[in-house]
């Protein structure tokens, strides 16, 4: 059993911080407003959608420092054991005056309410620190998860490109922080595990956590909180106790062969991104819309799986491209199809006790065709109306020998479209194989209609993208991609 300690500790700005009295739902944007009085970080939507309140939070992956721009109205202070949270008003230059990013944001014009500004300075920092000559996309997508009602955007890209102009990274002051600050870190790191009035655990290691958990099954798994989050700031649940397991090295590990790639329970999607797009690059697409860039820093693969919300943008693909997904209790490991996990709405195929550790995914064989389509009101940063991927094999003799296609969004669970499938295997790939099989949607799934899309609307797209999706396998979309460009 591992020694326990009894504080949550981490450093804020400059300040060394160790609490003792911390409750499991504690949000750091409270934090951060009421107890520290640091109000440059605004709420704004309270579901990590608007940017308002971004904050960096500094990790330690092996012996670096990684710095990533993140949501604090649905970040959890329990969650912060062992980083260095950088909040706006830590921003300086040598002299005092204002930061190259805050100089650029008022020469360029980028502000005018200032509401978002805090939120805006601090993705564009993130940025500036990993990028000091980012190109306009990088920008783009840097910023996707801050929304701003006044300027547009213009100017405040411009000034995500005049940064260097007033200064480069090197330079930076809180450089030399940073790097001081590792010692403080590691130390913090010390091999205990964090316990604080029977709500909150930290465990200590991956094997500490396997036997919390299943000493306390009913307890709530935090990892990046982009879902657990809006448990409490949107329908105020008590979600206590609590087992904050994003710090875990061991669940950010990605492993590769020559047949698969397999991502640890805590990859973030941002980290799980090079590897995604490397091997599976049709998924690259489908990646930058997921969420905005903060919550891709948060949310993990593993809880975006493990929650079995019907409308979750990965399982899809990845129940397409044939995933396993690899559960532990304790000490005891058992491996299932992903698509055997989804039961029914909010009914996993997971144990009391039992964890989502890993996840498996295969490698696209080569000749056969994946392409993965979202569909949502808007392009970035939207939840997917229904999220489809389809996966076909086709003979050199021109028929389907293998089919395989899977939604979210169309029913309780993610879901294959297995009927739709046997209407195209064995058959030719032809323009009426696939009107033939589109007519069979409505054997696999009864939609509904919500907020996003009625039941209709779901089923035709469904059958609509079935239709692209063949277009574009036999080039006729790719042609039409060309003609519209």
């Amino acid at each position: 059993m591992a020694e326990i300690a009894n504080a949550i500790r981490f450093i804020l700005n400059d300040e060394e911080i160790a609490l003792t009295d911390v409750a499991a739902d504690q949000t750091l944007l409270d934090f951060l407003r009421l107890a520290k009085r640091l109000r440059g970080s605004k709420e704004g939507c309270a579901e990590g959608d608007c940017g308002a309140c971004t904050v960096l939070v500094g990790r330690l992956a092996g012996d670096e420092m990684i710095y990533d721009s993140v949501t604090a109205c649905i970040r959890f202070v329990g969650s912060l054991h062992g980083t260095h949270v950088v909040t706006v008003e830590h921003l300086r230059a040598k002299d005092g005056t204002l930061h190259p990013v805050q100089q650029a944001m008022v020469d360029q014009h980028g502000s005018q309410c200032g509401f978002c500004t805090p939120g805006f300075v601090m993705s564009l920092y993130g940025l500036w620190m990993r990028d000091p000559h980012p190109s306009q996309p990088a920008i783009e997508k840097a910023l996707q998860g801050n929304l701003c009602r006044c300027t547009g955007y213009a100017p405040i890209i411009r000034a995500a490109k005049a940064i260097s102009s007033y200064g480069a990274p090197e330079a930076d002051p809180l450089r030399a922080e940073r790097i001081a600050l590792k010692g403080k870190i590691k130390a913090i790191h010390d091999g205990r595990r964090v316990e604080i009035a029977d709500q909150i655990i930290v465990p200590a290691s991956l094997d500490d956590f396997a036997a919390v958990y299943e000493a306390n099954p009913t307890a709530t798994i935090v990892a990046g909180s982009t879902d657990v989050g809006l448990w409490v700031t949107k329908f105020m649940r008590r979600i206590g106790p609590v087992i904050f397991i994003g710090h875990l090295q061991e669940l950010k590990r990605i492993a590769e062969n020559d047949s698969e790639l397999r991502l640890y329970a805590g990859v973030s999607y941002s980290e799980a991104l090079p590897s995604i797009a490397a091997n599976f690059p049709q998924l690259g697409e489908l990646w930058d819309r997921i969420a905005g860039e903060q919550i891709r820093n948060m949310g993990t693969i593993g809880g975006n799986i493990a929650n079995g919300s019907p409308i979750g943008d990965t399982p899809p693909p990845l129940i397409a491209l044939g995933a396993k997904l690899h559960l532990r209790r304790g000490e005891h490991r058992r491996e299932i199809r992903l698509e055997d996990y989804f039961l029914a709405y909010g009914k996993q195929d997971r144990q009391p006790g039992e964890f989502v550790e890993s996840v498996t995914i295969p490698y696209l064989p080569a000749g056969e065709h994946f392409a993965t389509y979202k569909i949502s009101k808007r392009r970035e940063e939207d939840i997917s109306a229904l999220c489809g991927a389809f996966r076909v094999f086709v003979s050199d003799a021109g028929v389907v020998g293998m089919a395989r296609i899977a939604f979210g969004g169309m029913a309780a669970t993610p879901k294959r479209a297995k009927a739709v499938e046997a209407a195209l295997v064995g058959k030719p790939w032809t323009l009426e194989t696939v009107e033939a099989a589109m007519a069979v949607f409505g054997e696999d799934y009864q939609p509904i209609s919500d907020m996003r899309a009625s039941a209709e609307y779901r089923l035709l797209t469904a059958q609509n993208l079935l239709l692209r999706f063949f277009h574009e396998t036999t080039g006729h979309g790719q042609r039409l991609r060309r003609e519209v460009a």
